[in-house]
């Protein structure tokens, strides 16, 4: 069987963590927790991949990903300011090395003005104040956003870690 593209930049995501003795935590909107299951089912995905949150409301996002209020109320949880946010606080709530942080919108229907298929996807690494940000306009259907979006935030993740 052979492996998808999400799982092999799962399995390369860890193995440069591991290199690095670095490690991960993820806040996942649209994308329910696929990157953290993409990333646990490595065998040895403990080494380096701490946990993360799935904060799917809005509120959750303040709560378990540390994104500041005035940045929810300004900007709305789609958004780059808050992908930003979610990265940063996410490494910093799990003491992690790096965050990476994923909100947008799958579909089938628009939120708050957003069009299904936009998705902000950011990488932080805390301790050089270093952020990756990528705005992106996916087509498909729900499934299809879901899973370019797993694909392209692990794909970011992985140049960073180059």
């Amino acid at each position: 069987m052979s492996l998808s593209k999400a799982e092999l930049l799962a399995r390369e995501v860890l193995g440069r963590l591991v290199v690095r003795e670095e490690t991960l935590a993820t806040a996942e909107s649209l994308t329910g927790g696929y990157i953290g299951q993409l990333l646990t089912a490595v065998p040895g995905s403990s080494m380096s991949y701490v946990g993360g949150a799935v904060a799917y409301a809005t509120r959750l996002k303040a709560v378990l990903a540390g994104v500041p209020q005035e940045v929810l109320e300004t900007d709305g949880p789609v958004a780059e300011s808050t992908a930003r946010a979610m990265a940063f606080g996410i490494a910093d709530r799990c003491a992690a090395d790096w965050g990476l942080a994923v909100t947008g919108v799958a579909g089938p229907d628009p939120q708050d003005g957003h069009q299904p298929g936009e998705v902000h996807i950011a990488v932080a690494r805390p301790a050089v104040d270093k952020v990756l940000y990528e705005r992106h306009d996916l087509a498909g259907d729900r499934a299809d956003i879901r899973r370019q979006t797993v694909e392209l935030a692990l794909g970011l993740l992985t140049g960073a870690l180059e």
